[in-house]
């Protein structure tokens, strides 16, 4: 398809176009990719409107949730006036704001096994903006499989990562990972934080990446893994090879299928599992307020780090972080009546599993955690 650029489009990228390794071909090339952003948080915000502002002629925005007053930290497509708006929506509203001339689709439902292949179909590249391993296996098994580049970023605290995984090219994600973390054993951002401006440098450094892509200039990061510190400002390279033996790539693009890819990282899928460790052992913070006014003898034990009780605390409550229960749990008495909270109830369900198997019968998960107590039982608490 022969592609052209009005005379606004023109004065539009004219930076572009001075740059001897871009000028008016490489623009054309631009309007003429496309690209699929997964996931409009943290790394797609920053990496979609770079795209979308290099005139990148077709984005496709992929995201099922809304935004969060949480979001708004680091999360810069979207502000005030957003909050409690569909993700995909809002995005496509400000991308379209910042660059009218572009096309550009919101999925504004899952990504899973048997949504991705459709709405992947077209694109020329993914770009990874996830915060969650089923999502990220799944970006990675699907790139292979349609034979397109995967431009991933990760993030934590103050460290990410970039890459650019090409099967064809180079290795994938599965040469690097071939398997996923034990559940709970890496902290996802909600529980971890981040600092607010490192996803705008990795999500950028993706943006750049994919432009090298259909640009075919410069060395994308295609066998490399890029680190960056923001506490030391540092960037590091290493070296990626290809393993023959990936249990991936290894196979011809035919006879790769997409999994269940929340059973293979051992995660709750979208709605919780009967007979997982743990089901039916929840309370409500207002259970747990009535329980407690009535005097029950509970034991309050908060699992969260130290540093997040200066945030919100609940009265009596014992500390003994996720990471260290396991080490600690000669310090309980399992006779004892246990109510297990943390920020959100992710950490205190885990907490809570492994309590039960070293034998804890009589424990409980705060559904919500302190959050649910400081929405519904005490306001004076933050939400955070």
């Amino acid at each position: 398809m022969q592609v052209e650029l009005s005379h606004a489009e023109i004065l539009r990228y004219s930076r572009h176009l001075l740059i001897p390794q871009v000028g008016l071909e490489g623009q054309k090339r631009l309007k003429a990719a496309s690209v699929l952003v997964v996931g409009a948080g943290g790394l797609g915000s920053p990496a979609a409107q770079y795209l979308a502002a290099a005139g990148v002629g077709r984005l496709g925005i992929v995201d099922f949730d809304a935004v969060s007053e949480s979001n708004l930290q680091r999360q810069v497509l979207y502000g005030q006036a957003s909050l409690g708006a569909r993700k995909a929506g809002a995005a496509r509203a400000r991308l379209l704001d910042l660059n009218p001339v572009i096309e550009i689709q919101a999925y504004d439902e899952p990504f899973t096994s048997a949504t991705a292949e459709r709405i992947a179909a077209g694109y020329d590249l993914i770009l990874d903006g996830t915060d969650n391993f089923p999502t990220r296996y799944l970006v990675n098994d699907l790139c292979v499989k349609l034979g397109i580049p995967n431009v991933y970023g990760s993030i934590f605290r103050f460290e990410g990562q970039v890459s650019v995984f090409d099967a064809r090219r180079g290795p994938c994600y599965r040469c690097l990972f071939p398997d996923p973390p034990p559940p709970g054993s890496v902290p996802s951002c909600a529980e971890g934080g981040v600092l607010g401006v490192l996803p705008g440098v990795v999500g950028s450094l993706q943006a750049g990446e994919a432009l090298k892509v259909i640009l075919g200039i410069g060395e994308p990061l295609t066998g490399w893994l890029l680190l960056y510190n923001a506490l030391e400002v540092s960037f590091e390279r290493i070296r990626l090879k290809k393993d023959p033996n990936c249990r991936l790539c290894s196979l011809p693009p035919e006879a790769i299928t997409l999994i269940d890819y929340e059973e293979f990282c051992g995660v709750p899928a979208l709605e919780p599992q009967e007979g997982r460790a743990g089901a039916g052992r929840d309370i409500t913070a207002a259970e747990l307020a009535a329980r407690l006014k009535d005097g029950a003898p509970l034991t309050l034990l908060d699992v969260r780090e130290p540093h997040e009780l200066a945030i919100s605390a609940l009265a009596g409550a014992r500390n003994i972080p996720l990471g260290e229960l396991a080490a600690r749990l000669h310090e309980l008495d399992s006779a004892d009546e246990f109510v297990l909270f943390c920020k959100s109830g992710t950490r205190s369900a885990r907490a809570l599993e492994m309590m039960q198997s070293a034998g804890f019968r009589k424990a409980l998960n705060l559904e919500g955690g302190i959050n649910a107590w400081a929405r519904d039982v005490d306001p004076a608490l933050p939400v955070y």
